[in-house]
């Protein structure tokens, strides 16, 4: 009976082997590559900007255009990785006929996609993606919202076959989790911009704090990062922010910041 039911499980569940990419920026170019390198198909690259549609479809063999009217019509699941602003102009130019269809936004609710199609979903791979800079997706989180479990289901299984780490999260979930990484890495990287910017100035390399950038992410793999705190503000040291604040005074948007950050540290730390 078991075998029987395992059987028809096979013989009904469908797999996503043929997909149509929507864009052909950052994201739509690292899961183009991930998927293609897991045997998927991406028979289509549809994109605004010519040059870097066909750019993109070179590299993983796929036909492509600029124009709606060519986009195929019988793929298994249409992605659409462009940025929040341009998602509803790509909804209105496109006839999905109820296909699968996602968007890869952080922070653009499901609902979004409700009046395109009968069958749709997020796939949102939550990673800084960077032109010509390779990305492991085997640890990159994916994660999966769907308007019926079926669609779940399908969309769990394609994340699975690039990463192992996959999550079933909610539009809300997923804008929280989108304002966290804005913090650890946008707001982060930042900060590296700085301190590059004064060491620039003062003829000092940026590769000196290298193992101290290592350092302090690899602490907080096992930590809380409220845990590993150091610093002056953390020490309430006045007499080195003082220091460190007069130092910054040729540049009142860097000393705004230091006091900003120190003021929040003291205040965490009470």
């Amino acid at each position: 009976m078991t075998d029987k039911f395992v059987n028809l499980k096979k013989m009904f569940v469908k797999e996503i082997n043929k997909i149509v990419l929507i864009g052909s920026g950052n994201v739509a170019t690292h899961l183009a590559l991930a998927l293609t390198k897991k045997g998927k198909k991406i028979i289509h690259i549809y994109g605004r900007t010519i040059s870097k549609v066909k750019k993109l479809a070179g590299k993983i063999n796929s036909s492509f255009s600029d124009r709606p009217e060519d986009i195929p019509d019988d793929a298994e699941l249409y992605i659409i990785s462009v940025s929040d602003d341009a998602i509803c102009d790509v909804l209105k130019k496109i006839d999905f006929a109820n296909k699968l269809i996602v968007h890869t936004s952080g922070t653009s609710h499901i609902e979004i996609l409700k009046n395109s199609s009968d069958n749709f979903g997020i796939f949102y791979p939550l990673q800084t993606f960077t032109a010509d800079i390779n990305i492991d997706f085997k640890n990159t989180p994916m994660c999966i919202e769907a308007n019926t479990k079926e669609n779940e289901i399908l969309l769990s299984d394609l994340a699975k076959s690039i990463s192992n780490n996959v999550y079933v999260i909610s539009s809300e979930e997923r804008k929280i989790l989108h304002v966290c990484a804005v913090f650890v890495s946008n707001f982060s990287n930042f900060m590296y911009s700085i301190a590059d910017d004064i060491l620039e100035k003062h003829n000092l390399s940026f590769d000196i704090l290298k193992p101290l950038i290592l350092e302090s992410a690899k602490k907080i793999i096992s930590n809380k990062p409220k845990d590993v705190q150091t610093g002056p503000a953390f020490r309430k040291d006045q007499k080195t922010i003082e220091e460190h604040i007069d130092f910054l005074s040729d540049s009142e948007d860097y000393k705004n910041i230091y006091k900003i950050l120190s003021d929040h540290i003291i205040k965490g730390h009470k």
